[in-house]
């Protein structure tokens, strides 16, 4: 049986002491959460100290992975490190990282087989800039962003994997798609897959991120495609984050 899945992504946020204060709150809060996935995905500083804290039900997020296991690479992060310190889920393709790395999907791909291969969970980012969206290229772009895993993996790599529909004009914009526009295109993202391959499709999850608070997290994830939220900056309010681990728990039994 599918649980919701709810990830918070700390992003580049954090310091000895919000971070203590975090997840002593959050331990509080979701420490008897049932049918309900949580992960939070601190900087990769914070990650060691947040492993060894935080509550059993609460899995550990990477933000970033590199796609070599060692060797002359100054200032990166192996997928062999990141498991070594209880990471179980990674994120790869989000937008600030096509942006503002030139990250493209070729290099994304190699990073989520990395992943894979070490039998961790990818979140595949995946979404359109604000143009793409007004002129009607959503599903196009969302389409030409799986092909580079399927071309190069195969459907059998979104087994036990995670996509993370975020169009990237809802990022921390404050400005969200509505429900029904959401469920639309994580439908059609899990019919594409189904082309594929029918099982993997029923079995993936499929998340929305983008401007997720808790006034909308509801109407958002009552949705029949809509299997998780990977939540930005309300992730950053223990409060707010446990509120949409909730709604998200009382929602459904997808």
């Amino acid at each position: 049986m599918k649980y919701p899945l709810i990830i918070g992504n700390w992003k580049l946020n954090g310091s000895n002491l919000m971070v203590n204060s975090l997840i002593n709150q959050l331990n509080q809060k979701l420490f008897n959460i049932k049918n309900c996935h949580i992960a939070v995905a601190p900087p990769i500083l914070y990650i060691d100290r947040v492993s060894k804290v935080i509550s059993d039900n609460i899995k550990i997020c990477a933000q970033n992975v590199d796609i070599s296991l060692c060797g002359a690479y100054t200032g990166d992060v192996s997928i062999e490190m990141l498991k070594e310190i209880g990471v179980q889920y990674v994120i790869v393709g989000h937008s600030e990282r096509r942006n503002y790395h030139k990250e493209d999907d070729n290099y994304i791909s190699k990073k989520y087989s990395i992943i894979k291969s070490f039998d961790l969970i990818p979140i595949l980012c995946i979404g359109e800039n604000e143009t793409q969206n007004k002129t009607g290229k959503t599903k196009e772009i969302c389409k030409l962003q799986l092909a580079s895993v399927l071309d190069n993996q195969g459907v059998q790599a979104f087994e036990n994997a995670v996509i993370a529909y975020e169009p990237i004009w809802a990022i921390g914009t404050g400005r969200c798609p509505t429900p029904v526009q959401i469920q639309s295109v994580h439908k059609f993202i899990r019919d594409y897959i189904a082309t594929y391959d029918m099982n993997i499709a029923k079995k993936l999850i499929i998340q929305y991120g983008g401007s997720i608070n808790e006034k909308n997290a509801a109407e958002i994830i009552s949705k029949p495609d809509i299997d998780g939220l990977l939540v930005g900056n309300s992730s950053l309010n223990a409060s707010v984050f446990s509120k949409i681990v909730k709604i998200a728990q009382a929602s459904k039994l997808i």
